[in-house]
């Protein structure tokens, strides 16, 4: 693994940010209007697209998946794949469905903090220090910031509800990267390619609840859904795979800090979405308490 970071490492970063962070706008285009397509055709379509194009890769470049005996491999890919996919995959696509697609990307900001608490009580090394603590403190004023005051006045409305399954998408994306952390060995890309196929498997029954009678096919929709599967789903995989073997995890953390600017961006530039001063103000909580949260573990590695 390069510990310097060349021409190559900054060129995969950047596209690997812009494909996660254009997830959300892909998204609200498969969802946004009555043209849009059901939450169970947008999340099996996206991950069956991602699965083939990930097979194709691993079996081209002659990798084998574990033996189906052994067990312990395949209930962690089967544990990512709900946890970092199926399940946070469904919830976001609803949430945007009245939410932005930038301040969606704002409570995925917040996983690290999610990360932090669980390692704290899940590996030894990385035990709660007050640094750490402050930290998770600073990015939950950001969570709570990033409700927004007209959320707690109408709680239990269509946008507060929304936010509540982004939050809890995020706490889904922050057991994925724990149960990932605490795998058993699997090479990085039949580990992507097993757990994007299980994700796909796992999406299947919500084909059931699609009223297929109802559903009309129109190109916008089509081609995001498309662009989910090939893009965030398949592509970007390969590519966290090639910078983590290339430049290591934490260097790919940053990613962490980007892609909530570039979707901001993205929704601005797409579908003029301008954020209020509340978001702004989390997003500066939020990123406050992830710094401060993982600056001591990056200082130990």
């Amino acid at each position: 693994m390069n510990t310097q970071r060349d021409m190559v490492d900054w060129v995969l970063f950047v596209v690997v940010s812009l494909l996660w962070a254009g997830a959300y706008a892909l998204t609200r285009g498969a969802t946004f209007g009555a043209e849009g397509l059901p939450v169970g055709v947008i999340v099996p379509a996206r991950l069956i697209i991602g699965a083939i194009i990930l097979n194709i890769v691993v079996f081209a470049t002659g990798r084998r998946y574990p033996a189906l005996s052994d067990r312990k491999r395949w209930l962690v890919m089967v544990g990512v794949g709900f946890l970092g996919m199926t399940g946070p995959f469904y919830l976001i696509t609803i949430a945007q469905k009245t939410v932005d697609s930038s301040l969606a990307a704002l409570y995925v900001a917040a996983v690290p903090i999610f990360v932090v608490i669980g390692a704290n009580f899940m590996f030894k090394e990385e035990r709660l220090t007050q640094r750490v603590a402050l930290g998770i403190g600073i990015g939950f004023l950001g969570v709570v910031a990033l409700f927004g005051p007209d959320a707690y006045e109408n709680f239990g409305s269509a946008s507060t509800i929304a936010q509540i399954l982004l939050l809890v998408a995020a706490s889904l994306y922050a057991s994925s990267t724990l149960l990932a952390r605490g795998a058993p060995k699997i090479e990085p890309l039949v580990f992507a390619s097993g757990f994007v196929s299980l994700a796909a498997i796992m999406s299947l029954p919500m084909l059931i609840m699609v009223e297929w009678q109802a559903l009309r096919l129109t190109p916008t929709p089509v081609l995001s859904v498309i662009g989910l599967g090939v893009g965030p789903s398949a592509l970007a995989s390969i590519i966290y795979m090639m910078i983590v073997q290339r430049a290591g995890a934490t260097f790919l953390a940053l990613t962490g800090y980007v892609v909530p600017v570039l979707s901001a961006i993205i929704g601005f530039l797409l579908f003029r979405e301008v954020q209020e001063w509340n978001a702004l103000l989390a997003f500066g909580l939020i990123l406050s308490g992830v710094w401060l949260a993982q600056g001591q573990s990056k200082a130990k590695a």
